[in-house]
């Protein structure tokens, strides 16, 4: 079939006022339990339709309402507004309460990101035990990235899509940086001369393969062997 006559045929079929689009986009973000992509939310819509404009539209008109049209990494979701997160409190039970080793954990990968358990080691100096990364495999907040390119290939950790959403991220960029850590208090004012926040780098590492098929079945802790006999997270005292 020609060009020509893909063209014509596709012009028999016009696509749904963007008023529509808008409502059908609306109705996905609403109803689902995930972030959706343009492209999972364009596979759903009649042949034509534009979702990306219609989330264009649809953040305008939730602009200053309740409830907003939240970026999360790639994808878009309904998300409360910031100020008005207090009045949910009563209504969300948090279930998830990470360990001093977890959040410490969780804090380095997200900042070195891409990074690998001896790295993270390094940073922390002590091991990393096989509880602390489960806890952040199975909470979704952390995955896999891929391999180093270096002897022993070790795996990479980054942060996920529900970290983002969890925390209320657009993107990686969001994260706090020194000043904003220091005026939480979670740092010293009295800080060592060039000490810095690391830039995560989300995108694809010069230095890094994507996993290998059957890695997926693997224990994380399995994957990378030890470098030495450090002290672990159950050694340290709070």
């Amino acid at each position: 079939m020609s060009e020509e006559t893909e063209k014509k045929e596709e012009s028999l079929f016009d696509a749904p006022p963007m008023a529509e689009q808008e409502r059908m986009v609306e109705a996905m973000l609403f109803a689902s339990a995930e972030p959706l992509s343009t492209r999972d939310m364009g596979e759903r819509m009649p042949h034509g339709c534009d979702p990306a404009e219609a989330v264009v539209h649809l953040r305008k008109r939730y602009e200053g309402r309740g409830v907003r049209v939240a970026k999360v990494g790639d994808a878009w979701a309904m998300r409360t507004a910031p100020d008005l997160g207090y009045l949910m409190s009563r209504e969300t039970v948090e279930t998830r309460k990470l360990s001093r080793a977890a959040i410490e954990t969780l804090a380095i990968i997200a900042y070195h990101q891409p990074v690998t358990r001896a790295e993270i080691e390094d940073i922390r100096g002590v091991s990393v035990s096989k509880g602390t990364l489960d806890v952040l495999l199975e909470s979704e907040w952390v995955r896999m990235r891929g391999r180093r390119r270096v002897p022993g290939r070790p795996v990479t950790y980054g942060t996920s899509q529900e970290f983002l959403d969890h925390f209320g991220l657009e993107s990686l960029k969001d994260l706090p940086g020194l000043d904003e850590l220091k005026a939480a208090g979670l740092l010293d004012d009295r800080l060592p001369p060039g000490f810095n926040v690391p830039d995560p780098d989300p995108d694809n590492d010069p230095e890094e393969d994507p996993l290998d098929a059957d890695d997926e079945f693997l224990d994380p802790l399995e994957m990378d062997l030890p470098d030495a006999e450090q002290p672990s997270d159950e050694d340290l005292t709070a």
